[in-house]
């Protein structure tokens, strides 16, 4: 008996040192599984000229979240083997790196928009229906992609304020900002189940899905939730609610429009 008791005790000792890095992994997985096949047919789309070529903010966006990823690897991966200092000392990449993720983001967004609304303007007359679908899809998908830059920037700001005073909601809070863009890569999985682009309900179930190893585990290490799953929830909550509000309006089909400088 004791030996099996030390055998569960090691084994949740493992756990607990690893599920940070496991979820590491499982964000990269996912990253490579949604991004890869899509890239690959929009390159082959492009060489086809049936697209634009991509404009050059979106491969310094990809690489940069990329980076982002194996950062957060890495700082995981340092943590459970022991190595404390060096992953303070590499955490300092993250105040370039964060910045730097929003404010790509923040000049995608609209660079991705105007693309399509000039292929609107130029689609020949048996095209323009079609064209003006692919807008009304983007116009909603804008409101996914101001989400998770809103909630990424506070998200890390969280992490990054608690850094030294606890560190149990900073490593969790970490892992849950990047989680936030993170449906970006799982709508590109073309096996999962989709209710897109009429609703983006199932994103944000997959989204709560993918978190749910980290969450389980601490719920039934700590017997209670943690903090840091209560602040992530009570900022995600509103801010899924407010899309499912506009999503498919004709007020937010109107309005994201203007708001880009475009009649």
């Amino acid at each position: 008996m004791a030996l099996a008791g030390e055998s569960d005790s090691l084994w949740v000792t493992l756990i607990d040192r690893w599920i940070y890095v496991f979820m590491a992994a499982l964000f990269i997985a996912t990253t490579l599984a949604g991004f890869i096949p899509d890239s690959l047919d929009k390159i082959a789309a492009v060489e086809a000229g049936q697209r634009p070529p991509f404009p050059p903010v979106l491969h310094v966006h990809a690489v940069l979240m990329g980076s982002w990823l194996m950062l957060l690897l890495a700082q995981t991966t340092l943590m459970a083997t022991g190595n404390a200092n060096h992953h303070k000392k590499l955490g300092l990449a993250s105040f370039v790196l964060a910045p730097a993720i929003i404010l790509t983001g923040i000049i995608l967004v609209p660079t991705i928009y105007g693309q399509v609304w000039d292929a609107v303007q130029t689609a020949p007359p048996d095209m323009v229906d079609a064209a003006r679908g692919g807008l009304a899809i983007r116009t909603d998908v804008m409101l996914l992609q101001m989400r998770a830059g809103l909630l990424f920037a506070l998200f890390v700001f969280l992490a990054v304020r608690a850094r030294r005073t606890d560190s149990g909601f900073h490593k969790r809070m970490i892992i849950l900002a990047t989680l936030v863009p993170l449906p970006a890569a799982i709508n590109r999985i073309a096996w999962l189940p989709a209710t897109m682009p009429e609703s983006p309900l199932m994103l944000d179930i997959l989204t709560l899905i993918l978190i749910s190893p980290m969450f389980f585990w601490d719920l039934f290490r700590l017997g209670r939730v943690h903090r840091a799953y209560i602040v992530w929830f009570a900022l995600w909550l509103p801010a899924v609610v407010a899309v499912h509000l506009l999503w498919g309006s004709d007020w937010w089909q109107a309005t994201a429009p203007r708001l880009l400088g475009y009649p």
